[in-house]
């Protein structure tokens, strides 16, 4: 017998089956394969076999034609669809684990913040200091001269930031400089706004292979040894490492690991783009403004798209506006994949800057690194909220970094970070919002982005 068979013959569709008066139940007109009316002394098949009423067992396939022998097409009842509706707006009108005590609290911020749960020692003397300060006890958590915050760092943060590293915003990348300077920076309550602009990367003390500009085996062999990352890195200058001058340096954006996902072919615009993305919280689509000055878009970028000239002047005009003239800062810049490392050629424009210049001619030429933010002059994008301190225009990398680091949208993206990657959750509502606007605050002030996840962690502890 098929299953087919074998289901259509089951005690679902008995006809000697008993129910409850008055339940609305489907029966089997097996000469026709059609629906029959439905009879009030015949067992559904939820009641009968202890699966609730309304709700078709799974793998049945939909109703067909007459004599198709497939099975009746299933539908809830209106009370079991009521009920159920009742009890899910019971539940969204709960708040989640609102009586969490200061033991439920700690246990919380130690599963969030290190990915394991505490010891039962550990959780007693977390519980007694959550009752003083929440704030204080995740700090204490995080603490690096401690082995209880060893997985926040090897772990914790190594999955924050590794999306960071690659195009595909993946966290299932090895261990790397970029990543790695975004834990020792966190580690050492360091400013973490100079990640975009200082002469500064993390390597492994007493790890071989030593650091090399040229392969990532310095990192990978940490992460293959399962090295205490809190412990074993150790701050260094870029520029005695990686051959730049000091100038040139600019923190994790001139990182091997970011060079080889951003600086590799192309035209250098990948790297504003995943900075603007991943530091700013804002892809290029959400800062257009075709209302620009377009005296700065390269030549490589055609003005009649298709042959039609609205396109650009409503849509590619919108993001290069803005886009190249900051981009240019990366002007002397390329990833060399033949010797897999950064290539830094001052005074000399990469080659990249003047490709497919015929597609117009007429457009910008570039010729040096130096950079402006045009997104100041008016508009929306002034609302990202630029620095008064700083001019708003420079030459190369680093003072690029800086420029965008000192902004409130970075202050606002690293709390929005943050807030999912304690929280499990996206800010929703107002409470969210002024939680994050209070940690952007505090950033704005001191830059440590430990504090902020030491603020986030209390804020969450009671979800």
């Amino acid at each position: 017998m098929s299953k087919m068979d074998a289901w259509n013959n089951s005690s679902a569709w008995n006809d000697s089956s008993e129910a409850a008066p008055g339940v609305h139940v489907l029966v089997r007109d097996h000469a026709h394969g059609r629906r029959a009316r439905p009879a009030a002394r015949r067992i559904p098949y939820g009641i009968s076999h202890g699966v609730p009423h309304g709700v078709p067992p799974h793998g049945i396939p939909p109703h067909g034609e007459p004599g198709s022998g497939l099975l009746p097409k299933w539908r809830p009842s209106r009370i079991g669809s009521a009920l159920a509706l009742a009890a899910l707006v019971a539940l969204a009108a709960t708040p989640p684990c609102a009586d969490a005590g200061p033991r439920e609290q700690a246990k919380r911020m130690h599963d969030r913040l290190t990915g394991t749960p505490p010891s039962p020692a550990l959780l007693d003397e977390l519980e007694v200091r959550a009752q003083s300060s929440l704030v204080d006890t995740a700090l204490y958590i995080m603490d690096r001269n401690s082995d209880r915050s060893r997985y926040f760092y090897s772990v914790t943060l190594k999955n924050f930031a590794t999306p960071w590293t690659n195009r595909d915003r993946s966290v299932f990348a090895p261990l790397n400089d970029y990543t790695a300077t975004v834990i020792g920076m966190v580690r050492d309550d360091a400013d973490f706004r100079g990640l975009l602009f200082e002469d500064v990367v993390y390597v492994g003390t007493g790890v071989s292979p030593a650091y090399s500009p040229a392969d990532n085996q310095h990192y990978e062999a940490m992460e293959n040894n399962n090295a205490d990352l809190r412990l074993v890195l150790a701050r260094t200058a870029q520029s005695s490492l990686g051959g730049l001058p000091p100038a040139a340096t600019a923190g994790v954006l001139t990182s091997r690991a970011a060079s080889a996902a951003f600086f590799t072919a192309g035209t250098n615009r990948a790297m504003f783009r995943y900075t603007l993305l991943n530091h700013l919280c804002r892809d290029l689509e959400q800062v257009q403004d075709a209302t620009l000055p377009p005296d700065r878009i390269r030549q490589d970028v055609t003005r009649s798209p298709g042959g039609d000239s609205s396109v650009f002047n409503n849509n590619c005009i919108g993001c290069h506006t803005g886009m190249d003239p900051m981009a240019q800062a990366f002007a002397y810049y390329d990833f060399d994949v033949i010797q897999e490392r950064l290539v830094y050629t001052p005074g000399q424009v990469q080659p990249k800057y003047l490709i497919n210049a015929n597609n117009f001619k007429p457009g910008y030429v570039t010729p040096d690194d130096h950079w402006a933010n045009y997104w100041r002059l008016y508009g929306q994008n002034t609302l990202l909220g630029w620095s008064s301190g700083l001019p708003g225009k420079g030459a190369g990398a680093k003072s690029l970094g800086e420029e965008l680091a000192h902004s409130d949208a970075f202050a606002q993206c690293q709390a929005e970070k943050v807030f999912r990657a304690v929280c499990f959750r996206a800010p929703s509502d107002a409470a969210d919002r002024s939680q994050v606007n209070a940690s952007t605050a505090g950033f704005k002030g001191t830059g440590n982005l430990k504090r902020v996840f030491a603020e986030t962690a209390a804020y969450c502890a009671g979800d």
